[in-house]
C-alpha cells in the first residue's frame, strides 16, 4: 500500500467543537481519517501544539490574550463579541478554545516547516481556517493557520502563493497579505447577496497587485468553475512563479453542501487540485470548509491521494461506504444544466487580465 508523506495531525483537533447544532462538526475529520487509513499508509506525525510565538507571527497579542480568556470558562465582558468576534454567533467560545486552536495551527505550521526545510509535500488537514483576522475571530475560525503557514514558507522562499478553493472567499488571508508583493493570494468562491463574507470581488487586487479573486454566482456549475480556475488562476501562478504553495482545500463548492449554492462535483473540484499539483511546486495542503459528512471525507481523501501521486480507488471501501451513504469517490451524475455562471466567470477573468501588472516585480 502506498504511503502519504508528512501528514501532521494532532488528535486534540477533534475537540475543536462549537457545540450541538453548529455546522463545523469534528465528525468530518474522524471520517476522513478512517477513510484515509483504509486507502493508504500514512506517515502520521504528531505536530504537538503550536506556541504563542507561532500565532503571534500574524495575530495581535491583545487578540491572543482574548482567545485565552474566552477559553477559560469565565463570563466574558460586554462587547467581547463585537471586539474579538468570539461569542454568540458563528464562532462561540468553548472551554479550552485556545489550546484546541493551537492543535490545528500546529499541524499547518509543522507542515509548512517541512516544506520550508525541503519536503515537496506536507499536510495539515485539520487546518484551513481562512477567515480569522489579525485581531478577531470570524466564520468558525479562531486563528488563521493558512496565513501562518505562508509566513513560515516566506522564511525560505522569495515568493509564496496561497490558493483557496473553498466556496467562501479567503478574506482573512487576503487581508493579512494584501500589501505584500511576495505573497499572492488566490480565491475562487461564491459571491451572492447575503452570502458570507461578502468580499472577494474581481476588482479587489490588493495594494501590491498580488490579490486574485474569481467570484461566481449561485448555481455556477463545475464545468464553469473549473474552467475559470484553470484559465484565471493557473496562468497567474505560472507568471508569479512562487517557490511554494499553500493549498486550502475546502470541499463546500460541492453541490450537496448545505451552506452554499455552487454546483461543483467531486471530480471537477479535484480537477483544481490536480492543476495545482501539476505546477510542480512544493505544496503545504490543508483542509477547510465543507459541511456534508458524506462529501467531505471522500473529497479530502481523493485530494490527499492525488497530491501524493496515489491513484484514487473506484469504490469507497466498507464500512465507510455504508456509513457515508455512497459507494464511489466521484459523483455518478453531474448537476444539470451545464454552463451556468458562464457570463459572470468571463467578466471576472476579463477584469483579472486587465488588472495584472507585468513581471510581478516587488516594490
Amino acid at each position: 500500500m502506498a504511503t502519504v508523506p508528512n501528514f501532521f495531525y494532532h488528535p486534540r483537533i477533534m475537540e475543536y467543537d462549537f457545540g450541538h447544532g453548529h455546522p463545523l462538526r469534528p465528525e468530518r475529520l474522524k471520517r476522513t481519517m478512517s477513510l484515509l487509513a483504509a486507502c493508504a499508509e500514512v506517515d502520521l506525525i504528531d505536530p504537538g501544539l503550536a506556541s504563542d510565538a507561532d500565532v503571534l507571527r500574524l495575530h495581535s497579542k491583545e487578540y491572543v490574550d482574548a482567545v485565552k480568556m474566552a477559553g477559560g470558562g469565565d463570563h466574558l465582558p460586554g462587547g467581547f463579541t463585537a471586539r474579538y468576534g468570539i461569542g454568540p454567533g458563528d464562532t462561540p467560545s468553548f472551554i479550552g478554545m485556545y489550546e484546541v486552536s493551537l492543535a490545528y495551527v500546529g499541524g499547518s505550521i509543522r507542515a509548512a516547516e517541512a516544506v520550508r526545510d525541503g519536503a515537496d509535500l506536507a499536510f495539515g488537514i485539520g487546518g484551513g481556517l481562512h477567515h480569522a483576522q489579525r485581531g478577531n475571530a470570524s466564520g468558525f475560525c479562531v486563528f488563521n493557520d493558512v496565513a501562518l503557514a505562508c509566513s513560515v514558507l516566506r522564511e525560505r522562499f522569495d515568493r509564496v502563493a496561497y490558493v483557496d478553493i473553498d466556496v467562501h472567499h479567503g478574506d482573512g488571508v487576503e487581508a493579512l497579505f494584501a500589501d505584500d508583493p511576495a505573497v499572492m493570494t488566490c480565491s475562487i468562491h461564491q459571491m451572492s447577496p447575503g452570502f458570507y463574507p461578502g468580499t472577494g470581488r474581481a476588482e479587489e487586487t490588493g495594494t501590491a497587485g498580488t490579490t486574485v479573486n474569481i467570484p461566481l454566482p449561485n448555481g455556477t456549475t463545475g464545468d464553469i468553475w473549473l474552467d475559470a480556475f484553470r484559465r484565471g488562476i493557473i496562468p497567474l501562478l505560472e507568471e508569479f512563479d512562487p517557490g511554494a504553495i499553500v493549498l486550502q482545500m475546502g470541499t463546500d463548492p460541492h453541490f450537496d453542501d448545505p451552506l452554499a449554492r455552487l454546483q461543483v462535483s467531486a471530480q471537477e473540484w479535484l480537477g483544481a487540485v490536480e492543476s495545482i499539483r501539476d505546477l510542480g511546486k512544493p505544496i503545504c495542503a490543508t483542509g477547510g470548509g465543507g459541511y456534508n459528512l458524506s462529501t467531505v471525507p471522500r473529497m479530502w481523501v481523493a485530494a490527499i491521494l492525488t497530491l501524493g501521486g496515489i491513484p484514487v480507488p473506484d469504490l469507497i471501501p466498507e464500512p465507510d461506504a455504508t456509513d457515508y451513504g455512497t459507494r464511489t469517490f466521484f459523483d455518478p451524475e453531474l448537476p444539470q444544466p451545464r454552463g451556468v455562471g458562464f457570463l459572470e466567470a468571463e467578466r471576472a477573468l476579463s477584469i483579472l487580465r486587465a488588472a495584472r501588472p507585468k513581471g510581478w516585480q516587488p516594490r
